[in-house]
């Protein structure tokens, strides 16, 4: 089974291009780089080590196109895919090596709002300015008597 979930932000903007897909429509492909943080560091604290890793990865079709529309630099995402070897020989004759993830499945990792406050993380909603009809415990009063207009008992 070749089966996996990352969960990281996006490094950059995804690069998306369009190509010809074997039924002669058009297709979304679409690139971006993942960074996952790593939940041990090696060695000392003071190192100067990457605690994070970093994943090319490649969304093909309706998800190439949902990464266009709905994912920046910075977003957080939950990917789901496979891992795929990208073994090649480069000009010079040698060898190179590198694995990417082919997206299957996408998912926000975080709300909107926590994801354009300060570094990404949570910022409580403010309350909207001008009279409102909740009381202090955020609920609406509703006036007696209504029960009987309700759509549903």
């Amino acid at each position: 089974m070749n089966k996996v979930f990352l969960v990281g932000r996006l490094t950059r903007e995804p690069e998306v291009r369009y190509s010809q897909s074997r039924s002669g429509e058009q297709m979304s492909i679409a690139r971006f780089s993942l960074a996952v943080d790593r939940r041990f560091q090696r060695g000392s604290q003071d190192s100067n080590e990457p605690t994070a890793d970093f994943f090319n990865c490649t969304a093909f079709g309706k998800l190439g196109e949902f990464v266009e529309k709905y994912c920046h630099q910075g977003t957080k995402l939950v990917v789901t895919g496979r891992i795929q070897n990208d073994n090649y020989t480069n000009k010079n004759g040698e060898k190179v090596y590198s694995v990417q993830i082919i997206a299957e499945e996408l998912e926000f990792a975080e709300s909107k709002n926590a994801a354009s406050g300060a570094q990404g993380g949570y910022q409580p909603q403010q309350a909207p300015a001008g009279p409102s009809d909740a009381s202090a415990e955020g609920f609406m009063t509703i006036p007696d008597g209504i029960e009987k207009d309700l759509p549903f008992k």
